[in-house]
């Protein structure tokens, strides 16, 4: 290891006058590095036009949620765009349309990027003049039917697909929100225990769960837990984990996924609060072994301007590398960045029209050099904005730094385990 470079990042807004200090112990084995620099989404490229930025910064995992913009673009991923006549026969191949999912999708798994398929609808931010597809499905049974052939296309070549092996099948996306699901809170969990308990039947070895939670902003803002509709987040939640633990609606949950978006006074330290609240009550209904995946976040600048173009820029590098720091070292098992499709306004990873990478994409290829070292070890950063994490593999050690804070400060840099070894620095401002 003597001969190895070492890597040390160092992405934040400044670093300079001032203190902190940051230890870093690589003789202290912490687990594995998670897979948290997923996405939601993708350029959308058919044909032959590989993903090249997701193999370059190793994207774990890509979520198909709102792809290919309003109501998936007509023609992609959604189960009413790949079923459009529900009174079909769902077992005839000739009722699907495969072609554009299959299409964008080959070129994300030629990326080395695994899929995270979301079984659902896209939402349907207009859903006041009109609705499309966000009612509850008229047939329970037969639409997990249909559900069942989409894995079967993707996993076990039915009806010309492939057999990629997809993991994860996500059931919904925020049923807590009225662009999403225009039915009953009953009635959604009906349809994820019909749908869960027919998909793990069919297909044992896959991971099945939900419901993509809108997040739990009431958990810790005093104004919010005055509002019915955020308070009632928790309680779609709380009940929603005894339902499918209780025996008579029993259903698998592989995983349960939730969202979040902070900045300004909702610091990126609410991601940690939140995604302990999760795990908390998760475990308390019996339901130790479900992964909580944070499936959806971003960190922006202030809650009052969301400042869109400033989430592509060095200091929004700095903000996600902080994220990544705080959930390596939290409960959060996965986690997928919202958004990397260039035309949408929450995309940090990519300027458009130009489709070139930006800073903040610099922060997910940077924590991928740690992802594939492979072994977490032991930080700790006393410092105000301060966050670190740190990895070793066969092919080196490496650190990352990220100042959030207000305050320009020079790190009091103490490492363990690497005496006589040389690091290469690398610094974005």
């Amino acid at each position: 290891m003597k001969n190895k470079m070492m890597t040390l990042v160092l992405a934040a807004v400044a670093f300079a006058a001032g203190a902190a200090t940051v230890k870093v112990d690589f003789t202290r084995d912490c687990g594995r590095v998670k897979p948290l620099h997923g996405v939601n989404n993708a350029p959308m490229r058919v044909g032959e036009n590989p993903q090249w930025e997701f193999a370059e910064a190793g994207i774990p995992y890509m979520r198909t949620h709102d792809s290919a913009g309003m109501w998936g673009g007509t023609h992609y991923v959604d189960i009413p765009n790949i079923f459009p006549d529900f009174d079909a026969d769902e077992n005839d191949p000739k009722s699907y349309d495969f072609v554009f999912t299959d299409a964008w999708l080959t070129n994300i798994v030629a990326a080395g990027t695994e899929v995270f398929y979301r079984l659902g609808v896209t939402i349907e931010s207009y859903y006041a003049i009109k609705s499309y597809n966000i009612a509850p499905p008229k047939d329970f049974a037969k639409w997990a039917r249909i559900c069942e052939h989409v894995v079967r296309h993707y996993n076990e070549g039915w009806a010309d697909g492939y057999r990629w092996g997809i993991d994860y099948w996500e059931i919904w996306n925020e049923p807590e929100n009225p662009p999403m699901w225009k039915g009953t809170r009953e009635q959604f969990f009906e349809l994820y225990r019909v749908t869960a308990n027919h998909l793990k039947t069919c297909f044992p070895q896959i991971r099945v769960g939900g419901y993509a939670g809108c997040g739990f902003y009431s958990l810790d803002d005093a104004a919010m837990k005055k509002d019915a509709f955020y308070a009632g987040f928790l309680t779609w939640f709380e009940d929603f984990v005894k339902y499918v633990q209780d025996p008579k609606t029993k259903a698998p949950l592989d995983f349960y996924s939730w969202h979040l978006y902070v900045g300004g006074d909702w610091t990126i330290d609410r991601i940690g609060v939140h995604a302990d609240y999760v795990r908390r009550t998760l475990d308390a209904a019996g339901l130790a072994k479900t992964e909580s995946i944070f499936d959806e976040w971003n960190v922006f600048e202030g809650r009052a301007h969301r400042g869109f173009d400033a989430i592509k820029e060095p200091p929004a590098a700095a903000r996600v590398m902080a994220a990544f720091a705080l959930m390596q070292a939290g409960t959060v098992d996965k986690a997928m960045y919202y958004d990397a499709l260039p035309t949408r306004s929450y995309c940090g990873l990519f300027y458009f029209p130009s489709i070139r990478t930006t800073p903040t994409y610099e922060a997910f290829r940077a924590f991928d050099h740690l992802y594939r070292m492979g072994e977490s070890v032991g930080v700790t950063s006393a410092g105000k904005g301060v966050y670190a994490c740190a990895a070793k593999g066969t092919n080196g050690k490496a650190m990352v730094v990220a100042n959030v804070g207000a305050e320009v400060v020079a790190p009091d840099l103490k490492v363990d385990g690497a005496d006589g070894q040389t690091f290469r620095v690398y610094r974005l401002d």
